[in-house]
């Protein structure tokens, strides 16, 4: 057709381009033609920056040139067997691919869990549904969703022909991959199509590199769709933050990594059975499988909400037990609890000992004790202490809230914390965990008292809100090594006494009536 139109319009003086529909005279043509042809070719899309008026140019002789005859035939001749060679492709990649990467939804209705942020009824389903894809950083740990979501603006984009939708990692992409993104997406703009950049790991990049994506998405020039485990207060740039919706999503409950587990064993021909042994989905096939719902109930509450994690034991047990041949050989493989247990050997628990968990956990610890939870104290310091926590870490922290939360009311317990620490020094992991869950259980149940913390407090913000300078320190108090010193009165007058006794002010002065001990507007934290 587009040769036709060639052809038809070799008489006059201007010839138009199949790739680009402008005109141009014959003696350019083919040049013209070649150019275009190499810059929409899918493997020069990411490495092109923009169509200008360079490309008219005459090639050079040591290009090669593709006669515009030829094109037609090729692609006619080479269709029949390319199309067979990539059903193979597909059929063998389609068994490389990991399950839990198989078992990436396509549509929002594919989704598990969210539904806070993607349910029915929420702003972003909306905006999706409308196929308008907003500026998002998707936050949440691992396995919960993140590059799902991903994928499914993946196929909205593929749905529309005015959007293109490019993946990146940090992990293996840098600054200049970013850049060379930016100037495709640029020359797409003049063609009216949008580019949608989703970057995997962004917190990968440091503040400074953050900041290449600013005014391309502040102008529109992309889309940027940033995933991280990491709290997004911390690791990434304000001015990005700004730009950007930060979309908070959450562990997937023990029922949704169930109803993910029960669509892969589906995908798996496999049937479910309860205890008794009856079936628990209709399916009149002859299976591959068998497995209890309670055994994979087991994995989905071991896999810590981590779809990810619960579909790749699930895969290994899959693999070990038994081949496609195998199994229409003997009958249904029969999978046992002890066969998924040893897919996934230990329980799996977020925890990063440089993140927000870290934080967290430590936080949850002191605000216990501070509560007189001694249950709370124990569970949350045998959980830091699971996840790897520096059992230092947690002792330090112990010496903190027995000056801080207990004081005077008990000042044995900063002694005995204190004693926890060099314990714990000396004996190590694994043996000190009972030294500080007994130290943490010793804090909760002991008596509480603030009164010195509040009244330090209350001194530190007495000299941060001070006007002027701070008033000196009185003569009878300073002391006086040198005769000069004496001389100038310094330590004179000064005797043992109490301060009732005594007849000497021992605050400065000016804040002789200043006790912050009796203030009654304590100051938590």
């Amino acid at each position: 057709m587009e040769l036709r139109k060639l052809n038809e319009s070799a008489n006059i003086g201007s010839i138009s381009c199949p790739v680009c529909n402008k005109e141009f005279k014959k003696e350019i043509i083919e040049d013209h033609v070649n150019k275009c042809l190499f810059l929409n070719t899918p493997e020069n899309n990411a490495t092109t920056c923009k169509r200008n008026s360079a490309h008219f140019k005459d090639v050079s002789s040591h290009e090669k040139k593709i006669k515009l005859d030829s094109i037609s035939t090729t692609k006619a001749k080479k269709e029949p067997q390319s199309s067979k060679l990539n059903s193979k492709v597909e059929t063998t990649k389609e068994k490389d691919v990991p399950l839990a990467e198989h078992m990436r939804p396509l549509t929002l209705d594919d989704v598990v869990g969210q539904r806070e942020a993607f349910g029915h009824g929420s702003m972003l389903r909306a905006m999706l549904e409308q196929k308008k894809i907003p500026n998002m950083i998707l936050w949440g740990p691992p396995g919960c969703g993140k590059t799902s979501i991903a994928n499914v603006v993946a196929n909205i984009c593929k749905e529309q022909s005015h959007m293109r939708y490019v993946k990146l990692s940090a992990t293996m992409s840098g600054i200049n991959d970013v850049k060379e993104i930016v100037k495709v997406a640029k020359n797409e703009i003049q063609f009216k199509r949008q580019t949608v950049l989703f970057m995997d790991e962004i917190h990968r990049f440091n503040k400074l590199q953050q900041d290449t994506f600013l005014p391309h998405v502040e102008n529109g020039t992309i889309t940027l769709i940033g995933a991280t485990t990491e709290n997004p207060s911390f690791s990434l740039n304000n001015a990005l933050l700004s730009r950007c919706r930060v979309v908070v999503m959450q562990k997937l409950s023990v029922d949704d990594v169930m109803i993910i587990l029960r669509r892969a064993l589906k995908n798996k021909e496999t049937l479910i059975v309860d205890a008794q042994g009856s079936r628990k989905q209709e399916d009149t096939l002859i299976p591959r499988f068998i497995v209890q719902e309670d055994s994979l109930r087991w994995l989905a509450e071991v896999c810590d909400g981590d779809a990810r994690v619960a579909l790749s034991a699930l895969e290994l047990t899959l693999a070990a037990r038994g081949s496609d041949n195998e199994v229409h050989i003997t009958g249904p493989v029969v999978l046992a609890l002890e066969d998924i247990k040893n897919g996934i050997k230990r329980s799996h628990m977020l925890y990063d000992r440089q993140g927000e968990e870290h934080y967290n956990t430590i936080s949850a610890i002191h605000k216990s004790i501070r509560a007189s939870d001694d249950n709370a104290a124990l569970y949350w310091t045998t959980r830091a202490l699971h996840g790897g926590e520096d059992p230092l870490y947690i002792a330090r922290r112990l010496i903190r809230a027995a000056c801080e939360d207990i004081g005077l009311a008990d000042p044995a317990t900063l002694t005995e914390a204190v004693a926890c620490l060099q314990g714990c020094q000396h004996i190590g992991k694994p043996e000190c965990d009972v030294l500080l869950v007994q130290c943490a259980v010793r804090l909760a149940r002991a008596p509480k008292s603030r009164e010195v913390y509040n009244a330090m407090k209350r001194c530190q913000r007495s000299l941060v809100e001070a006007k002027g300078p701070l008033p000196p320190i009185p003569l009878h108090l300073r002391n006086a090594p040198t005769k000069l010193m004496k001389q100038m009165g310094y330590g004179s007058g000064y005797n043992l006494l109490h301060k009732n006794e005594s007849g000497l002010e021992y605050m400065p002065e000016g804040m002789e009536d200043v006790n912050f001990f009796h203030d009654n507007n304590d100051e938590e934290d």
